[in-house]
């Protein structure tokens, strides 16, 4: 790995564990375009539901699909994120098309997903 590489997955890392401080966040991690997760995980001392790895490659798999199409793009613009509400978790990615890596987050069903998404631009308004 490059000391670039380096520098870039240490400051995913300490990104996803800013967003790991909100109490409603349980999960928030980068992927690469390979589906690998490369940065964060689930929130510490965590213990995770019952087959939460399983659902969040699964939503992993469908907002991969729907980042890479640009169909809509020219007529309604890039997508800035996309999220599904659930009975015992919301689920949120937002792609980095430059880098070509997702930011997935895991959050409480009470978490307000427009709250959420500023605090993401927020914190990671440096990275690209």
């Amino acid at each position: 790995m490059s000391e670039h590489n380096g520098s870039k997955l240490k400051l995913y890392d300490e990104k996803c564990n800013e967003l790991l401080k909100e109490s409603e966040i349980r999960f928030a991690g980068i992927v690469d375009k390979d589906g690998k997760l490369i940065s964060g995980g689930f929130k510490k001392d965590l213990v995770p539901y019952e087959g939460d790895e399983t659902r969040l490659q699964s939503f992993l798999e469908f907002v991969s699909k729907a980042s890479i199409r640009k169909e809509y793009d020219e007529s309604l613009g890039p997508i800035n994120y996309i999220a599904a509400r659930r009975d015992k978790a919301v689920l949120v990615s937002f792609p980095f098309p430059i880098t070509q890596i997702l930011l997935l987050i895991s959050a409480e069903p009470s978490a307000n997903i427009e709250v959420l998404a500023r605090k993401v631009v927020d914190i990671f308004t440096d990275v690209n």
